[in-house]
């Protein structure tokens, strides 16, 4: 696996899907929607599987000494892998907005979404969309992906959303918290976002898997 994953890494992947990574850097900005960070890492990891198709990839791997479940396993891995990195940068700037910039009027008077957990918990929320719709998608065939990311855009930019309306309605305005205000709310939303991210990815994994073994290559 560690094999198959490592030709993921440096074979079959856009070097979009690193650049892209970058983008986790946007929840320094004040009066943008830093949740759509998220869908640019999606969409470079979208640009990994265009190349996956047009080289042929997934017959090249199958006639390979591996299990087919262990290729749709070193996709996943690979995605999960650069969603990871992402999340750990775009980490890096909350906590600072939480702490250090807690206090600046530009993040205080910034009518979007603040950068605080429950961003966090959104973002692993999208992520997770990402993984069961396009990525479990694209097992349905190996080769079809249009029809999977449009679903996925269309469902992800609902999230971006609900996400920046959410805290305008007067109930649920404690989501838009600065520094470690209603923390306990905080870390709840972020705990939902962890949960949703890693039961999507599983769930989408096992019919990604099932869905792949009854393709004839």
């Amino acid at each position: 696996m560690a094999k198959l994953l490592k030709k993921e890494m440096k074979l079959a992947a856009s070097p979009l899907s690193y650049i892209f990574i970058v983008f986790g850097l946007m929840a320094f900005l004040p009066g943008y929607p830093i949740l759509i960070s998220s869908f640019f890492v999606c969409l470079g990891l979208f640009q990994s599987f265009q190349c996956v198709r047009e080289a042929n990839d997934i017959t090249y791997t199958a006639l390979l000494p591996v299990a087919k479940r262990d290729i749709v396993k070193s996709k996943y891995m690979f995605c999960t892998v650069i969603e990871l990195f992402y999340f750990i940068l775009t980490s890096v700037p909350v906590l600072v907005r939480m702490t250090v910039l807690s206090d600046v009027s530009v993040y205080r008077k910034n009518a979007l979404m603040n950068a605080n957990l429950v961003y966090l918990g959104f973002v692993l929320l999208i992520l997770g969309f990402f993984n069961l719709i396009f990525v479990g998608g694209f097992f349905k065939t190996a080769y079809k992906f249009a029809k999977p990311f449009v679903a996925f855009i269309i469902v992800a930019f609902l999230a971006v959303g609900i996400g920046e309306t959410l805290f305008h309605i007067p109930a649920f305005s404690a989501l838009n918290s600065f520094g470690f205000t209603h923390f306990g709310l905080q870390l709840g939303v972020f705990i939902t976002g962890v949960s949703l991210f890693a039961l999507l990815t599983a769930i989408s994994l096992h019919q990604a898997i099932n869905n792949f073994e009854q393709i004839d290559l």
